[in-house]
């Protein structure tokens, strides 16, 4: 589950100037707390009504990840010459991308709910695993980015378009 957010985080790497370890870390804890906690309400929320759930869920993280995906195709596309690469991301922005990215962990939830398994345990694996890859995200796909710049960030972009696209067709059973 942590591969979309390694995904995501190299795409966030290339358009960061000189991301620290520190800011790295940072980012790659936001998308693990958050990919920690989407099982656990994925969980509980699979105990009262996970038919209801399971409706929207995949549209959900199509139109997030669209959206962040499109936003780095277009400015891969269009570059703001004048515009200085910041130094990390914002948190609202790194919020938002990383519940797009953990939508399909909601619904990883959900089944956890029916089998006998400590949701606990299992959440804090999957949040510890998640903070990794993230972290390596940003920093390999900085390295990446300062070779490559736009390229990277296109291909951000492209990555995350295909992973929403792959969770509403799996949803929807095209594959």
């Amino acid at each position: 589950m942590s591969a979309d957010a390694f995904a995501v985080a190299l795409g966030k790497g290339a358009g960061i100037q000189k991301p620290r370890f520190r800011d790295a870390f940072r980012s790659g804890l936001v998308f693990g707390v958050v990919e920690a906690i989407t099982p656990i309400l994925g969980w509980c929320a699979g105990l009262a009504a996970s038919r209801y759930i399971a409706q929207f869920d995949h549209w959900v993280a199509f139109i997030i990840l669209g959206i962040v995906g499109g936003k780095l195709l277009y400015e891969a596309a269009y570059p703001d010459e004048d515009a200085v690469k910041p130094e990390r991301h914002g948190l609202g922005l790194l919020i938002i991308t990383a519940i797009g990215t953990s939508i399909d962990a909601l619904a990883v939830g959900v089944t956890l709910a029916f089998l006998s398994v400590n949701i606990w345990l299992t959440a804090a694996a999957i949040g510890a695993a998640t903070t990794l890859m993230a972290t390596i995200g940003i920093m390999l796909g900085h390295a990446i980015g300062s070779k490559y710049g736009r390229w990277a960030e296109a291909a951000g972009g492209l990555c995350l378009i295909a992973i929403g696209s792959h969770i509403l067709l799996s949803h929807l059973g095209y594959l």
